[in-house]
């Protein structure tokens, strides 16, 4: 059994690590408005405590992206609920990032070959939040890489899912040289 400090700390290392990564390679285009949020769980995290995220997310700078805040533990509510709810499925299924939503970059998604599957956020049921819902009608027959709205609009995002912030952070790379080309 891993000693929970030291994974503690390999899990924050890992995060932190792909975070760098983004910073560098990430086409700015795909961060939302309010900063492309990357998160990493331990396993068996059971609430926020357990799951460690950047700090404000990454954020649109000059030239480099810098990530808005340091890699910490129970920082980014959203990021965390979408990652627990992947756990109930998938307990493997420990790293999500959110980006910025554009029917050009789904094309691009879907040429990668990658999974990617919509929910309807209108279609919740009263009581339960719309993101843990939509997350968990995605999840259904397996966790795929991608989750997204059906619709679309300024403000929807694609939730990119893998085991841990390294095969995230690839995923993200892959489709930001693909999109260098086309308008989103």
């Amino acid at each position: 059994m891993k000693d929970p400090a030291r994974e503690r700390n390999d899990t924050l290392d890992a995060l932190t690590d792909a975070a760098g990564l983004l910073t560098r390679s990430m086409d700015a285009r795909l961060i939302p408005p309010h900063g492309a949020r990357l998160g990493y769980a331990i396993r068996g995290a059971r609430d926020k405590g357990g799951v460690a995220a950047v700090k404000g997310g990454i954020v649109a700078g000059q030239e480099e992206l810098p990530a808005a805040g340091p890699c910490e533990f129970g920082v980014d509510e959203d990021i965390a609920r979408i990652i627990l709810t992947v756990m109930r499925f998938d307990p493997d299924i420990r790293s999500a990032a959110s980006l910025r939503y554009s029917g050009g970059v789904l094309k691009v998604m879907e040429r990668l070959l990658l999974d990617c599957r919509s929910f309807e956020p209108g279609k919740a049921p009263s009581g339960i939040s719309t993101m843990d819902w939509s997350i968990a009608s995605c999840c259904k027959e397996g966790v795929p890489d991608v989750c997204y709205p059906n619709k679309g609009g300024n403000e929807s995002i694609f939730i990119i899912l893998g085991e841990d912030p390294v095969d995230v952070s690839n995923n993200i790379i892959m489709i930001s040289n693909r999109i260098l080309n086309i308008e989103l």
